[in-house]
């Protein structure tokens, strides 16, 4: 039986009272956004739409960014990732689960020194592929060079965010490339292994959050 979006009880501001809300409206308010699905159009036009929103709302308060997914369109990634460096509020993107192919793209377009990884969450990167593959010959011929151009382009990207040379990125992208939050870390995906988090604070206060949930 499906489980449905779970509710919480939540004050809107101007209320007296608290009402039950949807869990995810509840996070929205709170500048929390979930990518957790296969990136298509609809997810795509939700997330920007948000971000954009939170931003003309308040734009001197980061924006939290959850990512377990698989992937997905191209086109929809770079709308995030552009998107992500269009508004005014710094974004954090946290892994967990999974970041594979253009989610681990939107995963490296965090704020530089806000881009963590939960302890056994894997990233993933690779070429990105065509989903025009049955187009006529025509077509098709069209579509590799745009194809080209796209990953060219995405190869900079992570060059640039990384510190990678160009040559070393591509190369890696031939293939499919499997890695922990520490070997994503050290080749520049993220900056932070939530653990590390952890350990800097245990030993000092018991009753420890994350510094990104201070003001919760």
């Amino acid at each position: 039986m499906p489980i449905g979006v779970p509710k919480v009880p939540y004050r809107i501001p101007g209320d007296e009272e608290a009402t039950w809300v949807d869990l995810y409206n509840v996070m929205y308010r709170e500048r929390t956004l979930f990518l957790g699905q296969e990136i298509r159009c609809e997810i795509t036009n939700h997330i920007t739409g948000l971000m954009v929103y939170l931003s003309i709302e308040d734009g001197s308060s980061d924006i939290f960014l959850f990512i377990n997914s698989p992937g997905g369109w191209l086109i929809s990634g770079m709308a995030i990732f552009d998107t992500m460096q269009t508004v005014t509020p710094d974004i954090y993107t946290i892994c967990l689960g999974i970041a594979a192919s253009m989610a681990s793209f939107i995963l490296l377009g965090g704020e530089p020194t806000k881009r963590i990884a939960f302890p056994h969450a894997r990233i993933m990167l690779h070429q990105p592929a065509s989903a025009y593959y049955r187009a006529r010959t025509p077509e098709f011929l069209l579509e590799v060079e745009e194809l080209h151009k796209v990953r060219e382009m995405i190869t900079r990207v992570y060059a640039l965010r990384t510190g990678r040379p160009f040559w070393v990125v591509s190369e890696d992208m031939e293939r499919d490339v499997f890695m922990s939050a520490d070997e994503a870390k050290a080749y520049g995906l993220v900056d932070i292994v939530g653990d590390e988090m952890i350990d800097e604070h245990c030993d000092t206060d018991p009753v420890w959050f994350p510094e990104m949930f201070k003001d919760w």
